[in-house]
């Protein structure tokens, strides 16, 4: 096996192991975890088990891609989103038409891509964090005018679609054009943080993260489902509970508890900020292969 491809299979099993460490921390309100399904009748966590088996070979696509790819960053999503329909294909079909992973298919393809380009450029290495979202940015420009603005959105068929006319939110499209601006500010700082410190256990450090992350993102799913005036009230919620201490204090721990009943009550599922915890937890596990 090429130095390339060996290189490609660590980003393809770093991203595997970053969905299951996602949807295994526990509890989180609203989702799926290994308490519950959260906010959700039609899957559990072996849902997500099953259709996270199966894109492995995606990532390693879009890594090898990158690597292989001569036409400039800015036509590197173009090439690799063959994969990205084949890889959703494959979901679908183990999951049985249940969307469990499209999100994060897009934002951990366009990821892998990146990391492949800079290894390609950078001769075997992949730099910084910052050069990977910088990278993200730029492999993206564009992406929100050309799909969401300047379209003809009079008939939408897309859910970011008719996201973006209802509340003018560019979803996932405008966090990775943005290269992660989201998770470098809220998410990854405050892993690397609990992780250099060591407080708590892993599965806590990564419910913390998450509470930070609901009570900042523009949580497309919730929108989506409900309303602005819902993810204000949810974003409220995650910084009341974050004020108590989060995951680490006995109100905290409890106020969570409590988050999640009103989540699954309401059928909120703040699946817009899971997303962003398993790109925070992949570009952490990046940073150690440097």
């Amino acid at each position: 096996m090429k130095d390339k491809e060996i290189f490609a299979r660590q980003i393809e099993s770093i991203a595997i192991r970053s969905l299951l460490y996602e949807v295994s921390a526990t509890p989180k309100p609203g989702l799926v975890d290994r308490n519950n399904s959260g906010a959700h009748r039609d899957m559990d966590i072996f849902t997500f088990i099953d259709s996270s088996s199966v894109l492995g070979e995606t990532f390693y696509q879009c890594t090898l891609a990158g690597i292989e790819h001569r036409d400039g960053i800015e036509k590197l999503l173009e090439a690799i989103r063959p994969f990205g329909i084949r890889g959703e294909e494959k979901m679908l079909a183990i999951t049985k038409d249940v969307n469990t992973h499209k999100g994060l298919l897009f934002s951990l393809g366009i990821l892998s891509a990146a990391i492949g380009y800079i290894y390609q450029k950078n001769v075997g290495s992949i730099s910084s964090i910052e050069e990977i979202c910088g990278q993200v940015k730029s492999m993206t420009k564009g992406l929100v005018e050309r799909e969401l603005k300047n379209k003809n959105l009079s008939n939408p068929l897309t859910y970011g679609e008719r996201l973006y006319l209802k509340h003018g939110i560019t979803g996932i499209r405008g966090e990775v054009s943005s290269g992660f601006e989201t998770l470098r500010t809220y998410g990854l700082p405050l892993l690397k943080e609990l992780m250099e410190a060591e407080k708590g256990s892993l599965n806590e450090r990564l419910v913390q993260v998450l509470l930070y992350l609901m009570a900042y993102t523009e949580d497309s799913n919730i929108l989506g489902r409900h309303d602005l005036a819902t993810l204000q009230r949810v974003q409220r919620k995650a910084k009341e509970v974050i004020a108590l201490g989060g995951i680490f204090s006995k109100e905290g721990a409890k106020a969570i508890a409590e988050l999640d009943k009103w989540c699954i009550d309401n059928w909120i599922s703040p699946g817009g900020s899971a997303d962003l915890l398993a790109v925070t937890i992949m570009l952490y596990f990046l940073e150690g292969l440097k």
